[in-house]
């Protein structure tokens, strides 16, 4: 049996793992399962699934916790310092799913337990990619990607040469406002931007998706992931979702990988890997689906685009300023304390205050400099904000 833990379990990419761990049980032990704020569905999940322990991030729930899984032998913590155990506790394969820059140091416990980590938060490799690959290579750990363009490139590249590889195309839907005339982007408001027009996924993630802001995050992460020089990665938006990724090769081909937008297919190939199992999505029907289309990706609609390749060139620490200015911008968005399209501003205000200062720019970073970096940048833009409101 393999031990497996999953970070964030009651978010949608938690969710849809533990679906596929709970169609062959027997075949897993799961060892921790943490949650936010979620306590009935952690809960219920590590009783079904008999987990060792289960976590929750609010220190105040843990009362709640325990009640719920009373008698069921299943351990509760909560805060950080439960986190972090339950990322000590040995295991064969870990899900990283907690969003934001919060799940860097648990993919980081455990990468140093040599465990296998499927990375679906981007802002780890974001914000410290040097680090997550130096921590891996040191420990006998590996990282596989399970953003769905990620998976696709790496899905792509088995066996090839990457001598060969050209370029890397990655799609993007466009989100909630692809077709809306640049005018009315001052309007948008929380609600209306958590809509997506293809997936089912969060409230944060799927705003990132309208403001561009995830694929800024993907484009950087894939500049890390796959050692690229920055001037071969291209996005392109893909309104069908259906090709998650391209490369391109030295002799004009294109490898494409093409599924339905369903994250059960990035999941279980991580969870599979190295071997490639039957899997409970759809069936594409080419015919049915008729036609795909692509658009270019307009950095004047999407300004995080071009913030991505700035803070590509620049290297260092800058990926963890950008990434916690984008994680302050976005809560003064869902407040209602900025427009839709000041989230960009206050990014790049951030990234030319912060950015210049010295050691940022500095490839040979350790967890507390990541730390540092970010702490600067959320006051940064809190101070930004607070000053255009």
């Amino acid at each position: 049996m393999r031990r497996v833990s999953v970070f964030g379990a009651t978010g949608s990419i938690g969710q849809n793992t533990l679906d596929l761990i709970g169609r062959d049980p027997s075949s897993y032990r799961v060892v921790a399962l943490t949650g936010g704020r979620n306590v009935a569905q952690l809960a219920a999940d590590a009783v079904r699934l008999r987990a060792e322990v289960a976590v929750v991030a609010d220190e105040a729930l843990l009362p709640d916790l325990r009640a719920a899984l009373a008698g069921s032998g299943v351990e509760a913590g909560a805060g950080r310092h439960a986190l972090l155990e339950a990322a000590d506790r040995p295991a064969d394969w870990v899900m990283s799913a907690i969003v934001g820059a919060a799940g860097l140091e648990p993919g980081l416990r455990a990468l140093r337990q040599g465990a296998t980590l499927a990375l679906a938060n981007k802002e780890s490799m974001v914000c410290a990619g040097r680090l997550m690959l130096r921590e891996a290579a040191a420990h006998g750990g590996r990282l596989l990607p399970v953003d769905s363009e990620h998976s696709a490139v790496f899905q792509a590249l088995i066996g090839e040469d990457m001598a060969a590889v050209e370029r890397v195309i990655i799609t993007a839907s466009g989100g909630a406002f692809r077709d809306w005339p640049l005018d009315r982007l001052d309007e948008a408001t929380p609600e209306q931007a958590a809509t997506h027009p293809n997936w089912a996924m969060g409230q944060r993630i799927t705003i990132d998706s309208a403001s561009m802001f995830n694929k800024a995050l993907e484009l950087i992460e894939t500049r890390e992931f796959f050692g690229l020089d920055p001037a071969m990665i291209e996005t392109v938006v893909h309104p069908e979702s259906m090709i998650h990724a391209l490369v391109g090769f030295n002799d004009g081909a294109l490898m494409a990988h093409v599924g339905p937008p369903d994250m059960r297919h990035a999941i279980g190939f991580a969870l599979h890997w190295p071997e490639r199992r039957s899997l409970p999505v759809e069936r594409l029907d080419l015919v049915k689906l008729g036609q795909m289309t692509f658009r270019p990706a307009c950095e004047t609609r999407w300004p995080a685009l071009r913030l991505a390749r700035e803070v590509m060139d620049a290297g260092g620490l800058s990926g963890a300023v950008f990434n916690a200015a984008k994680e302050v911008a976005l809560d003064a968005f869902i407040d209602g304390r900025i427009k839709f399209t000041r989230m960009a501003g206050v990014v790049e205000d951030v990234l030319t205050r912060v950015s210049s200062q010295p050691g940022l720019i500095d490839d040979d970073f350790d967890l507390d400099m990541v730390v540092e970096a970010d702490h600067l940048a959320r006051v940064a833009a809190g101070d930004i904000i607070d000053s255009s409101t």
